[in-house]
């Protein structure tokens, strides 16, 4: 049974474990190696994941006994709104696709509608075949956006949200 917990310090380690196995096959055929990695150091140090914390994001993750399977980040009143926003959600590789996304976004949504969210945002890469996923779910593409990142490296993303 795979259930879901809040995520500590003491999770980091996994949890750039599962963002070092998941982000080649996700991001392989997207982006170049160097970005690849240049990213994976970015995002999931020690320091960037606890900045993520001190900055307000929550981490959760999908276990089935002692496994984690994925994971996932939020961060409730986003831009001080009635939002919640998702940062992070990576499933293992091999685990994909038997609902553990699914179960992640419906518990961030729980926690969302908790602390009084109304609807839920995240960005996606365009070229990252979970945009299916993500519509499935309800989510809806409200915009079209190019972050850039140093040495010239461009995230292309589309701003997606669901109302909860």
């Amino acid at each position: 049974m795979i259930r879901i917990v809040k995520a500590t310090v003491a999770d980091l380690n996994c949890i750039t474990e599962i963002a070092h196995k998941t982000w080649p096959i996700t991001y392989g055929g997207i982006l170049s190696p160097e970005q690849l990695k240049y990213m994976l150091n970015a995002f999931y140090s020690d320091a960037a994941l606890l900045k993520n914390i001190e900055n307000g994001q929550e981490f959760i993750l999908a276990k089935e006994g002692d496994t984690v399977l994925g994971f996932a980040s939020f961060e409730h009143h986003y831009k001080n709104g009635s939002t919640t926003k998702i940062h992070k959600i990576y499933i293992l590789p091999e685990t994909q696709g038997k609902g553990i996304g699914k179960l992640l976004i419906d518990s961030i949504a729980q926690f969302a509608k908790e602390n009084n969210s109304n609807s839920l945002l995240l960005n996606v890469n365009r070229f990252n075949k979970a945009l299916t996923f993500y519509q499935k779910l309800g989510f809806k593409i409200i915009q079209e956006i190019d972050i850039e990142l140093e040495h010239g490296y461009l995230m292309e993303d589309y701003v997606m949200e669901k109302e909860i």
